[in-house]
């Protein structure tokens, strides 16, 4: 290893890791422009220069049945990963999220004298505590999206650096909607909804159809509503057959990705829980927030959960300021409502949400890039 050309092994699951790690790895080619990169990621990532080993589709698996059900390949993944980062060492491994595959390989790693990072700290501020023991195990440093996380780290003798969320630097303060929609081809006129369901096979099953269901009662209540869907890559076919099948297809508009758009373009989001809710928040988009899976996989995490709300938007404002619809909750009739009262909602109502959103979009704008380098290179020569 050289300074100048340092060797770097990540793995990012499922399209939101891909879309952090593509950030991350522009910080990190800034610094040492000759720095190889490989492991498991997605396009993002390739345009960076990123060599997959694996793509990351093959870890965006969501819910214990599902993650059971594909337990053999993941595994097997892992192990081939792990064998082969052994026989070649990088300088550093980086885990960017996906904390039940990368944190065992960390650990792995970092018994076997590989320096480790992770990035994204796992909520265990919001369900599943007891992971933090495996955190102080696997990770040499955590890079932190939020402010209040590294304190928390810390006081596990846990070494941690808050990089800010680099989306809050991807994202205007002042979203325009207008172009937004022009690029969409999207009418300038007419209330519009976003549907963003989720970005796994699992969440079109099990949330897709709740959805479509709900922007159906949405559409009889409001008969000019539009609607847009951003499909995750690789995943357009089988979102075009759902809205086919619901007999949506002349009002809602399937796009290929372009999921900020879609946000920006949008008067508000019916979304699914996870990174998209904050990416929704930034866009300062009024938005009802839903969840929903297997039944056995929700009888495991319930009781793991530690606080009120699963919304990035809730937890960071500490308050449910955007409506949040659960499991058996998230009822079409119930999404529907929650979405019409949006529509129906005051502008001094909206304006202020519009302004929570912005401080907190204030909040988490750092230079990423440069602070996440500068903790990695900290890393890399200690």
């Amino acid at each position: 290893m050289t300074s100048a050309a340092p060797q770097f092994a990540l793995v990012a699951g499922e399209a939101s890791g891909d879309l952090l790690a593509g950030l991350l790895l522009q910080g990190l080619h800034s610094r040492w422009p000759a720095l190889e990169a490989a492991g498991i990621g997605g396009p993002q990532m390739l345009q960076q220069g990123f060599k997959a080993w694996w793509p990351n589709s093959k870890l965006a698996i969501s819910g214990y049945a599902q993650v059971l059900r594909h337990y053999r390949e993941i595994s097997a993944i892992r192990k081939q990963l792990k064998a082969r980062l052994l026989a070649s060492p990088p300088d550093v491994f980086i885990g960017v999220d996906a904390p039940d595959f990368n944190l065992d390989l960390e650990a792995d790693l970092k018994s076997k004298g590989i320096k480790t990072v992770h990035f994204v700290c796992p909520s265990i501020w919001a369900w599943r505590p007891e992971r933090v023991e495996k955190i102080r195990r696997s990770a040499n440093h955590v890079l932190c999206l939020f402010p209040f996380e590294p304190p928390l780290l810390a006081q596990h003798g846990i070494a941690a650096t808050y990089v800010g969320h680099p989306l809050a630097n991807v994202i205007p303060l002042e979203p325009d909607r207008v172009a937004a929609r022009h690029a969409l081809g999207l009418p300038q006129d007419v209330p519009m909804v976003a549907i963003l369901p989720g970005s796994r096979k699992a969440e079109l099953k099990y949330i897709a159809p709740r959805f479509l269901a709900a922007a159906e009662l949405v559409r009889q209540a409001r008969p000019g509503v539009r609607f847009v869907l951003p499909a995750a890559p690789g995943l357009v076919d089988d979102v075009l057959a759902l809205v086919r099948s619901s007999g949506l297809a002349e009002q809602v508009q399937v796009t290929a990705g372009q999921s900020h758009a879609a946000l920006a373009a949008c008067d508000v989001t019916l979304i699914a829980s996870g990174t998209a809710t904050l990416e929704a928040a930034l866009f300062k988009r009024p938005m009802v927030i839903a969840y929903n899976l297997h039944w056995l996989s929700w009888r495991i995490m319930a009781p793991k959960r530690i606080q009120p709300w699963i919304g990035l938007p809730n937890i960071l404002c500490r308050e449910f300021v955007v409506p949040e619809l659960i499991q058996d909750a998230a009822t079409p009739r119930a999404l529907s409502d929650a979405v019409l009262q949006w529509l129906d909602a005051e502008p001094g109502k909206i304006a202020a949400l519009q302004q929570r959103f912005t401080t907190l979009h204030l909040e988490l704008q750092r230079d990423t890039s440069r602070l996440a380098a500068d903790a990695i290179e900290k890393v890399l020569h200690s």
